[in-house]
This record gives C-alpha cells, structure tokens and sequence, in this order.
C-alpha cells in the first residue's frame, strides 16, 4: 500500500499586515476529505506537523456558511473527533525522510502561509520528494508550503511549473485579501509559477508532472481522489 506523509500546519494563527495575528489553523474540509479518501484507498498515512505538536482548526471553517450549513458542520466535527488521536499523535515533522514515503500532501487554511511557507527544511524535504519522483501534493492555500523549496542549483523548484492555489479574488471575497501580508496567488506567480484558476470557488485540481494542487476547499476531495487514480494506473 502507498505509504503517504500528510502533513499539516501547526499555526495557530497568520500574521497580518500590521501585525495582529488572525486566528486560523488547518481548514476543516481540507484535512478531512482527502484524509478520508487516502484512507478509503488503503493509503498507510502519517500526519506530521512542525515539532509535532497538535494541529487546530481554523475556527472559520466550522461556520455554516462556510462550511455548507448545520449538518455539513455536524458530519466535520465529528469526522474530527474520529481523528482526534491521529491529530494529537502528529510526528514531527523535522524528523521524516522522503525515503520513507511515497507521496506527500498538505492541506491548507491560512496556517501554511505562517510556518511552512517560510519553513527552509521543509522546503529540502519536498524537494527530495521531487526529485524522487515522488507525488507532491497541495490544496488551497498549502502550495504556500512550496515557496521554499529550491533546487540543487538555486533556483526555484516549481517554475515553469502549472499549478493552482487559492485565488485574489478568493482572498478577497473571504475578507482578508486588504490585511494579507501577501497573496498567494501574487508571490506563486512571481516566484515563476504559471498560475491557473477556474472561477471562484469552484473544484479545480491541476496536474504538472509530479505536482498536484486544488485551487480551494471545493477542490480538496476532488484533488485527492484525482491522486489515488492515477497512483493506481502507474
């Protein structure tokens, strides 16, 4: 069976541009849906944060109007509650080798864009994923996690690279593009990504080679189902 590392942020909040700190974590959804599917498939998982410590939720996307009304909010919680020792039994992450997996994946919410956006060693981790010939595989915000990822000869590991992230105007319609430190969108694209995005909201998962990345929540069980496909016909 593939043995997968999923990894989660262990923010609890982002800093914003003047220097509050917004509340945020892992997006519900996100971690739940393609959790469920990698484990639906057989997938061997293992959840590592930064320090191993203990993931929260981003309070936000346990809201009805996020998170598509009061019974969807009751199916995540309690799909949370399932996961409750596989969130606190987290590994570290600082510890885990490419050679121990075969693919990686990260949900998002705002937490990635506070410590693995910025985080060096991981940024060495996904790139031996790579250069393994390894899945890599991102949704929402998380692609921020690949940002410090630079190959052998400096450059940038993704350019060139066609990937999808959480939008502007995503950002800007959830509230928070005004206060962001940075967008997403913006910093992937400068860093010599070629940035693709269907309309506002709606699933959208891109393939380039061995990257993987789903544009926003919608796209979080799509993105993962798309993975365990395709891992099954190679």
């Amino acid at each position: 069976m593939p043995k997968l590392l999923f990894v989660v942020s262990a923010a609890d909040h982002w800093t914003l541009q003047d220097g509050t700190r917004h509340p945020t974590g892992f997006w519900a959804e996100e971690l739940v849906e393609p959790y469920s599917v990698f484990d639906e498939a057989g997938f061997d998982i293992t959840l590592a944060t930064p320090g191993g410590r203990t993931p929260v939720v981003d309070a936000a996307s346990l809201e009805p109007d996020a998170a598509g009304g009061e019974d969807r909010v009751a199916a995540l919680k309690q799909s949370l509650e399932d996961l409750r020792p596989v969130l606190e039994g987290a590994v570290v992450l600082g510890e885990q080798s490419a050679d121990d997996y075969d693919l990686l994946f990260v949900p998002g919410g705002h937490g990635p864009m506070e410590d693995l956006a910025v985080d060096e060693r991981f940024g060495e981790l996904v790139r031996h994923f790579v250069e393994a010939d390894k899945v890599v595989a991102m949704v929402c915000h998380a692609p921020a996690a690949l940002l410090p990822a630079f190959g052998s000869g400096g450059r940038w590991l993704f350019e060139g690279y066609r990937l999808t992230a959480f939008t502007n105007l995503e950002e800007a319609q959830a509230g928070l593009a005004d206060k962001a430190p940075w967008l997403l969108q913006d910093r992937l694209r400068e860093a010599g990504a070629i940035f693709t995005s269907a309309e506002a909201w709606q699933p959208n998962v891109e393939v380039d080679r061995r990257l993987y990345t789903g544009q926003n929540p919608a796209s979080s069980r799509p993105l993962a189902e798309r993975v365990v496909a395709d891992l099954a016909t190679r």
